[in-house]
Order: structure tokens, then sequence, then C-alpha cells
């Protein structure tokens, strides 16, 4: 009897981990928008940090992100228990935060206030120069506003994952959930930490005397000429992938997006039914991103004119 119960509980437990896979393999497909988005943003968040200073600032973030995601696991979990039906809600809105985002992004040029971009830069150049404590200060204030923005974006990690396992039972759903989030945490602030220093490990092997010196200044010289286009590239596809992962959640979150969805791929072959369901995520994503946005920026203006009007004798 002993040997069965023993038989059972490990068929038990093979069954936890095997749907545990299966849910954090679903929940890490639904936040790649997410993930890369947070992995382009907090790697530009280093931006004017002295060199030595970039690894202490990044292990200073990442310490607010984990306490952030303590914070936020817990709530998901319960409101998974508690209200399930809030869920969907806002997933939704959390598919329309990021259409949002990535458009404005898109926008940044012609919406962020000139003034305020040259201002904020003046400050970092100006800190630079100044004394310890002021350095200091503007460090601290850019580790506090990489911490507020890690917050929103943990949120909808989070979200999103509870998300991918609301099908699954309370187990499966709390360890999906707070294995997404921890991969999440170490995952992105592991990557960030490597990105910023691809340049100083350029300068170094560029730099590098002794045996093997052309080698090294070669792969000093590549480090140098990729790490700016590779952080371009990893902020264009964390975009696209957000357009195409927000509008997906809306397109499956709407019953009439969802059903015409089926419809359009009905019969295509593998390859054309895999790229029809992107592009309408995209379009879909573009457009219910455009609305907010455009919604803001018409507010922005009419506060902006509102408050010059007022100032007037």
């Amino acid at each position: 009897m002993a040997t069965v119960g023993l038989l059972a509980l490990l068929d038990d437990i093979t069954t936890l981990l095997d749907d545990i896979a299966v849910y954090s393999k679903l929940a890490a497909k639904n936040t790649a928008g997410v993930l890369g988005d947070d992995l382009a943003l907090n790697a530009q968040q280093v931006g004017g940090i002295r060199a030595e200073r970039e690894l202490p600032v990044v292990w200073a973030v990442a310490r607010g992100s984990l306490l952030n995601k303590l914070i936020l696991v817990p709530a998901a979990l319960l409101i998974s228990a508690f209200l399930p039906w809030l869920v969907t809600p806002l997933l939704m809105l959390g598919g329309l935060y990021l259409c949002y985002e990535g458009v404005e992004k898109l926008a940044h040029r012609w919406l962020q206030d000139p003034a305020a971009e040259a201002a904020h830069q003046q400050a970092l150049v100006t800190a630079a120069a100044a004394r310890e404590a002021d350095v200091l200060a503007v460090e601290q204030a850019q580790i506090r506003g990489a911490i507020r923005t890690d917050f929103i974006l943990s949120a909808e990690i989070i979200v999103i994952a509870l998300g991918a396992a609301q099908q699954a039972d309370l187990l499966t759903r709390t360890a999906v959930v707070a294995l997404i989030a921890l991969v999440a945490t170490v995952g992105v602030y592991g990557l960030v930490a490597a990105i910023v220093k691809l340049d100083d490990a350029g300068l170094a092997l560029l730099n590098r005397a002794g045996p093997g010196r052309r080698l090294s200044a070669g792969l000093g010289r590549s480090l140098l000429f990729i790490a700016p286009r590779f952080m371009r590239l990893v902020s264009v596809l964390g975009m696209a992938a957000m357009f195409l992962v927000g509008g997906g959640i809306l397109v499956h979150g709407l019953p009439f997006l969802h059903h015409a969805l089926e419809g359009l791929t009905r019969g295509l072959d593998a390859l054309t039914g895999l790229v029809v369901p992107w592009l309408l995520n995209a379009g879909v994503g573009i457009i219910a991103g455009t609305l907010p946005v455009g919604l803001v920026f018409g507010a922005r203006r009419l506060w902006g004119g509102a408050r010059e009007a007022g100032q007037q004798p």
C-alpha cells in the first residue's frame, strides 16, 4: 500500500510539473512583448550614468523590481481566487496599455516637449560635471523613475501570465506567476547589465596589450560597433512585439474580432495562417493604441492652451 501511495504521489507531482511547464511556456510567449520593452527601456534608463556606477544602478533597480513583484504577485493571486471575473478586464487593460505605449513610442518625437527633453539632457550633462552629491541626486532620481516604470510593466507581465494560467488550479497558477515574475526580473536585469557593459568590454579589449593583441582589438572594435545597434534592434523588436501581444490580447478578448480571425485563417496554409493573425493583431494593436494617444495628446494641448490663456494679463 505504501508503494502504491508513493507512486500515486510521484504521478501527481509529475502531472503538476507538466502543467506548470505548459502554462509557463504559454505565459512566457504572451509576455514576450512586455519583456522586450522592459529590457530596452531599462537599458536606456542608465543613460547618462557614469560607467563605474552603471552596475550599482542596475542592481538598485533590480531590487526595486523584486519588491514590486512581491507586492503584485500576491495581489494578482488574490484577485484570481476571489474575483476571477476581474482577470479578463485587467488583461484587456494591460493589452490596451501595451498598444498605447507602442504608439506613444512611435510618435515620441512629435509628442515630446522639446524644451522638457532638452532640459532633462542638460541636467544629466551638468550633473556629470558637478560635485558628487549632485551626481548621486540625479542617479537616485533615475532609479526611482525606473522603479516606477518597472511597477507598471511588472503589473502587465503578471496579469498576462495570470491570464495564460487562468484555467489552471490555484497551485499551478501560483507557481506559474511566481516563476514568470522571477525569470522576468533575473533575465531582464541580467541582460541589461550585460548590454550596458558591452561598450566597456569593447574598450577593454581594444586597449588590451600582450599576446593576441590584434585579435582582441578586432573583437573590441566589433563590440563597439555592435553595442549601439543591438540596443536599437532590441528597442524596435520590443515595440513590434508590444503591438503583436497587445493586439492579440484584444483580439482574443473581443468575441467579434476572435470570430473574424477564425474566419480569415480557415483553410489557409501553415505560413499564411501564421502571418494573417500577426497582421491582424498588429493592425488592431496600432488602432487601439492610436485612439488613447490621440486623446492624451489632445488633452495636453487643451490643458497647455488653457494654462497659457490663464497666464495672459
